[in-house]
This record gives C-alpha cells, sequence and structure tokens, in this order.
C-alpha cells in the first residue's frame, strides 16, 4: 500500500497546472502572429457560410440541442441502430460499370468473391431513359453502365449470385418500374422470394430532372408510377427500397456540403409529400427513401454532415408524424466525382481513403469507394481491387467497426453538426418557400445557388487557395497519364442488339403484346409490367406501354457535372500536345540572378507554378549580370523569361534586364517572380508583362502565356 501511495503521487494530475482561459489562449495566439489579423489567419471560412475556429471548447456544447442522443435512439445523431457497425458492418457497395451483362457479371462475381458485399448496378443512358439497346445511338449503349433490355440480359448479369442473400443497388430513376419488373420476372422465374430481395431500384425523377435537364415523361405520371411501385413494394418486397434520393448531381456541379443536403432532403420531403396524396402512409413510405451523397475531402465536414443528416430527416418524418422506425434515415455515400483528377491520377487514391474515412465515421449504410482510374476508364480489377480492399482496411485495420459514433463528444465535431443542421435548415426552408423541390428546380433558384458556390471555387482553384495535389500544386513532370482503351461502339451495340434479338425471337408474340395491352389500361401496373416481362417484353416495350398515356415532361437547365481541376487539365493536356508535336516541352526560361540563395526560392517557386500548366523550366545557375543573363536567355530560344532575385535587388536588376529582353525580341514574354507592389508600376513600364506570385491566378496566368507562345489558339 505503501509503494502504490508513491506511485499515485508520482502521477501528474491536471490540478497541477494552472487553468488557462480562452481569453489568455487568445492574447498568446496574437502576439505569436506578430499583427496578423487573428480572424484572418486563423478562423476559415467555408462554402458552407460556416466559419472554423482554431480551437474547440467543451462551453461550444453548450445548449447543442442533440447531445442527449445515444446510438439507436432519436434524433439518430449517433447512429441509427444501438451498436453502430459493431453489430453489421456497412455494405461494400461498389459500382460496376461493365457495359455488357457478360462483362458486368465476371466482375461482379470476382469482386463479391474478394469483399463486396452489395451488388451496386449502374446503368447507362438507354436503359435509364427506358429505351432499348437496339433502338439507342451505338455511342451510348454500355457507355459509363451496364445496358439491359430484357429479363434474360439481367439473369445473365446476374448469374450466380444469391439475390436473397446478396443486396442489390440499383438507381434506375424513371425507368424503375420497368427495372423491377424484370428483376421481378427474373426472381420469379429462379424460384427466389421477392420478400427477401433487399436493396433498392431508385427511383429520383428530381434528381434525374436536376442531372439531365429533362424527364421522359410528365412529372403526374412519373409520381403516379413512384406510388404504385412503393405500394407494391410495401406488400410484396417489403426489405426492398423505391426511392433513392440524390445529393450527386448538385455535388458533381460544385455545391458546398450544405446545399447537396439541404436539395436532398428538400427532394424527400417533395415524395412524402406526392406519396401521402396517393394515399400512402409515412410509415410505409419513409422507409422507403434511401439517401446517396457524394463525400468531399473536407475531413471534418462530411462526418458532421452525415450526422446532421440523420438528425434533420428524423425532425422532418416526425413533422410528418412518422414513427421511431420511420425516423431512420438510410445513407448510401459515394467518393466525390468532382474531385477526382486526370493528373497524377494514383492521388485519387488518397482522396478516396480520406473520403471514406468520412463516410464510415459520418455512419454510412453503404458506400461507393472511386477507383483511382474512374474518370479515365472504366476501372480494371487492379483499381477496382485496391478500393474495395479501403473498406476493408477501415474495417479490419483501422477497427472502425468496434466503435459506435467515433466522433461522437468532440467538441468540434458536435459543434460542427449543429452548425451544418442550422446551415443546411435555411436552405431547405428556402426551397420550402418556393412552393418545393420542382417548383424551385423550374425556377432555377438551386441551379444559381449551386452555380454559385461552383464559381467562388473555381476561383479558388485557379489561384491555388483549393489545392489538387499533383494537378493545380506540386505536378509530378514525368508522369504519363492514364489512357482510356479503345473502345468500339459499334460492336458493342452489335453485341447487345444480336441479343435483343434472340430475345424477341423466342418471345411469344401473341402472349407478350396481350401483356402490354393490359399494362397500358391496368391500374395495377407493377404487376401487369411482371407479367408483361415474364412473357418476353423488354424493358423498352413495358416503358413505353406504362407511358401510354403519358404527357410530354418538363425541360429546365440541369446542374452541369463537372470535376474541380477540369481547367488545369486542358493546360497540361495542350502542353502535353505540344511536345507531342515538336518533341520538346513548352520552355521559360529562369533568369536567376545572384548567388543560389538570393534566387534560388522564387525560381523553385516559379519552376513549379509553371509545372502545372505543363512547361518546362529551363533553370541555370544564377547570373551576375544583367548582360549576361539577357544573352543566355535569348540564346536559349524559350519565348518566355521569369525573372528570379529578392524585392531588395529588383529595382537595380529588372528594369535594364526587361529592356534588354523586350528591345531584341518585342514579342518575349517577360514574367517576375514575386509582386512588388510599390514597384510594379516601372516594372510595366520597363517590359514585365505578369508576376507570379503566392496569390496569383495560376491558371489565367498560364492559359495566356500558352496562348502568347502558340501552345493553344
Amino acid at each position: 500500500m505503501a509503494n502504490q501511495s508513491l506511485i499515485d503521487a508520482a502521477i501528474p494530475t491536471f490540478d497541477e497546472f494552472p487553468p488557462v482561459s480562452y481569453a489568455d489562449w487568445r492574447k498568446a495566439a496574437e502576439k505569436a502572429l506578430k499583427g496578423a489579423s487573428f480572424e484572418k489567419r486563423l478562423i476559415t471560412k467555408t462554402y458552407e457560410n460556416i466559419d472554423l475556429q482554431p480551437i474547440y471548447r467543451q462551453e461550444n456544447l453548450d445548449g447543442l440541442p442533440h447531445l442527449n442522443g445515444l446510438p439507436g435512439f432519436a434524433p439518430y445523431v449517433r447512429s441509427t441502430t444501438p451498436l453502430g457497425f459493431v453489430a453489421q458492418s456497412w455494405d461494400v457497395a461498389q459500382e460496376i460499370t461493365y457495359g455488357t451483362p457478360a462483362a458486368f457479371n465476371a466482375a461482379l462475381r470476382s469482386d463479391l468473391e474478394r469483399g463486396q458485399t452489395a451488388i451496386n448496378l449502374v446503368l447507362d443512358h438507354p436503359t435509364l431513359h427506358g429505351v432499348d439497346a437496339d433502338q439507342a445511338d451505338a455511342d451510348e449503349v454500355g457507355k459509363g453502365g451496364l445496358s439491359v433490355s430484357s429479363v434474360a440480359d439481367l439473369a445473365q448479369a446476374l448469374a450466380g449470385v444469391d439475390l436473397e442473400t446478396t443486396p442489390i443497388y440499383v438507381q434506375a430513376n424513371t425507368s424503375a418500374l420497368s427495372f423491377t419488373a424484370l428483376l421481378a420476372a427474373l426472381v420469379q422465374q429462379q424460384g427466389q422470394s421477392l420478400a427477401k430481395l433487399r436493396g433498392a431500384m431508385g427511383m429520383d425523377p428530381l434528381g434525374h430532372l436536376a442531372c439531365y435537364g429533362h424527364l421522359p415523361r410528365d412529372l403526374a405520371g412519373v409520381y403516379d408510377a413512384m406510388a404504385q411501385l412503393t405500394g407494391w413494394a410495401t406488400t410484396n418486397a417489403p426489405q426492398l427500397q423505391t426511392i433513392t434520393v440524390q445529393g450527386h448531381p448538385y455535388h458533381n456541379g460544385g455545391a458546398s456540403t450544405t446545399q447537396e443536403l439541404a436539395f436532398a432532403l428538400a427532394t424527400a420531403v417533395e415524395y412524402l409529400r406526392t406519396l401521402q396524396a396517393h394515399g400512402l402512409s409515412i410509415d410505409d413510405t419513409a422507409p422507403r427513401i434511401r439517401f446517396s451523397l457524394s463525400v468531399g475531402s473536407n475531413f471534418f465536414m462530411e462526418i458532421a454532415r452525415l450526422r446532421a443528416a440523420r438528425v434533420l430527416w428524423a425532425k422532418i418524418v416526425a413533422a410528418f408524424g412518422g414513427n421511431a422506425e420511420a425516423q431512420k434515415m438510410r445513407v448510401h455515400a459515394r467518393t466525390s466525382a468532382w474531385n477526382q483528377t486526370l493528373c497524377d491520377a494514383h492521388v485519387n487514391l488518397l482522396r478516396g481513403t480520406t473520403e471514406a474515412f468520412s463516410a464510415v465515421v459520418g455512419g454510412c449504410d453503404s458506400l461507393h469507394v472511386s477507383p483511382f482510374d474512374e474518370p479515365v476508364r472504366t476501372p480494371d480489377e487492379f483499381s477496382r481491387r485496391i478500393a474495395r480492399n479501403t473498406h476493408i482496411v477501415l474495417r479490419e485495420e483501422s477497427n472502425l467497426a468496434r466503435t459506435v459514433d467515433p466522433a461522437g463528444g468532440s467538441w468540434y465535431v458536435e459543434t460542427l453538426t449543429d452548425a451544418i443542421a442550422r446551415q443546411t435548415w435555411a436552405l431547405f426552408q428556402e426551397v420550402e418557400k418556393q412552393g418545393g423541390m420542382a417548383k424551385a428546380l423550374e425556377a432555377g433558384w438551386p441551379q444559381r445557388q449551386v452555380a454559385d458556390t461552383a464559381a467562388q471555387r473555381a476561383v479558388n482553384i485557379a489561384k491555388r487557395k483549393d489545392i489538387f495535389v499533383g494537378t493545380n500544386m506540386y505536378p509530378n513532370p514525368k508522369e504519363t497519364w492514364l489512357e482510356a482503351p479503345m473502345v468500339d461502339a459499334t460492336a458493342i451495340k452489335t453485341e447487345r442488339a444480336a441479343a435483343l434479338a434472340i430475345c424477341r425471337a423466342v418471345a411469344d408474340a401473341g402472349k407478350k403484346q396481350a401483356a402490354l395491352a393490359q399494362l397500358a389500361q391496368s391500374g395495377k401496373p407493377v404487376d401487369a409490367a411482371i407479367q408483361a416481362a415474364l412473357a418476353g417484353a423488354t424493358l423498352g416495350e413495358i416503358a413505353r406501354a406504362a407511358r401510354t398515356s403519358a404527357q410530354p415532361g418538363p425541360t429546365i437547365n440541369p446542374i452541369c457535372a463537372q470535376r474541380g481541376t477540369v481547367p488545369f487539365e486542358r493546360l497540361r493536356a495542350a502542353a502535353n500536345a505540344f511536345a507531342t508535336r515538336t518533341g520538346q516541352r513548352p520552355q521559360v526560361f529562369l533568369a536567376t540572378m545572384g548567388p543560389l540563395a538570393q534566387h534560388k526560392g522564387r525560381a523553385d517557386f516559379a519552376t513549379a507554378f509553371l509545372g502545372v500548366g505543363g512547361f518546362e523550366a529551363v533553370y541555370p545557375l544564377g547570373f551576375d549580370s544583367t548582360d549576361e543573363a539577357a544573352e543566355v536567355a535569348l540564346a536559349s530560344g524559350a519565348k518566355a523569361v521569369v525573372i528570379c532575385s529578392t524585392d531588395a535587388t529588383y529595382p537595380e536588376l529588372v528594369p535594364p534586364l526587361a529592356q534588354k529582353l523586350k528591345q531584341a525580341n518585342p514579342g518575349l514574354t517577360v514574367l517576375l517572380a514575386g509582386y512588388p507592389i510599390d514597384q510594379l508600376d516601372a516594372f510595366k513600364a520597363a517590359g514585365v508583362d505578369d508576376f507570379i506570385h503566392v496569390n496569383a491566378n495560376c491558371q489565367a496566368l498560364l492559359s495566356t502565356l500558352q496562348q502568347k507562345m502558340g501552345i493553344t489558339q
């Protein structure tokens, strides 16, 4: 006991240290900033209009309404189940985007044997719009997703997969009724139970409208099909969700996390109201809705956003009178397509890992981790394996499945969760004031909100305030870009048309036409569509029959999907093309003035700055005189020169050197590394065309330089 007392006495406690107040800390921080603004240097402004503080304290939690929630209990901020991933891990739901049923099946079966736990079936454009492969444009058949036109196609795509034990997720949008008919017919043909079918046949007409700008039929008709499909599933396939609200169109347009979530919630509310108007109860409809959200690179923001999403959905469903089970949000997450890059594409591995980490810590129910080559080509076996193993490492090696809500209790995360919930709710209410999401899209309000945020992002990316490693910062001049394999679109369509011809030939034409006629007149279109599929009707035939009395669909200005780094990738691609034509990369000469210590910092910065545009910097040793520097620079043949030294030496060096260069070659572009604000006018008068510095618009400067050098037209 005496020894234990000595041990206890030796252990320090926090009582031994004097408490430090926030005011004391801030005073010390401001002293360390040496006059720089605390607000500008230490408070981070976000696209969500949230100010991130440098530190968070226990008092930040005072008054937060969600703190007393426990996992599995309303408002579900911490999880929709008491044990979270401890009891059941998230679904490894990797998208497989092969275009033909045979190729899809080979990839699916391979991946299910190696860690994938759910089918995530992405459809090509014709299938999404209810068009059979033999009637679609060849360039669209199998592009970006699976071409499915018949029960036989689906049987081939899913051969060897037990649909009673493997969840299936399909974003079918306006083709959901037709696709569900094919799937239900296949399940019946295989003697399996629809009641055991799990997953989602996701309808999302407003998401489709936001993405493509049009619907294949009137919105009222689509809503009627949604109600019919939801009611059918409630009775026949109780574990199958029928609505998947997508945030991806907004995210991929450049939206903030709160904009994506607010517009997704507003969309879901419109669906709830619609289904209620069709006589379905909130307790039947809310559990049929699955949210599909993109997860970006702001690590803690994304964790907090998923937690806030569950709180807000519970609040919404409770306002509709939904019970505790109906208030639980189901979330599928996918890592960001907007963040992926063509340059230094293997960095996408790291982006996907951090984004997946956020999604899991935030409590997603299923997850797709984008393979690193996703923006270039159909992911191959290697890239699919790495993406799939990201899930497994997070689950098995990072032990994220052993803790419920690992971020819970963090002063930062809890405060951020509340801030996101409030900002999202304010946006959601703005949509509600406009009469709901459909009317807001028709008026163009969400499009303008997303466009404004995308414009802010574009400026910050151009100025490299938002950094994309390997693209607008830290370029790899020796990298070889990934190549997309040549795709014979005509051969794919020919293959698909031949398979469809066999399907049409073996069907009993009379029986099929009778079933389609029944579908066109049926008050129970899902059952009738299934019978038509069993009779050999194709997806396109079922879609046309179901839309017999349809009115033209609405059209709006869609949200423009983009990736953030495309402008820089165009610069790099132009430089690569120039190098291919000429045998040499476009060169810029660095006029390094004085000893190494005098010019190295700015010369290194200029080299990296130019590198993101695909330029090669000619980087000599320092020059002792402006005459020598001008002579060597002109002899190099480079069409641009960057003067590199210090602000203190520039007044003496820049005017004579710039004048010599311009007099000898008036078409030469002369740049200065740095931004000596008190000398700008004098240096411009001497012949300096622009300035390379940390706050420069890198994209605009390099674009202009490429045009002047004849790299682009």
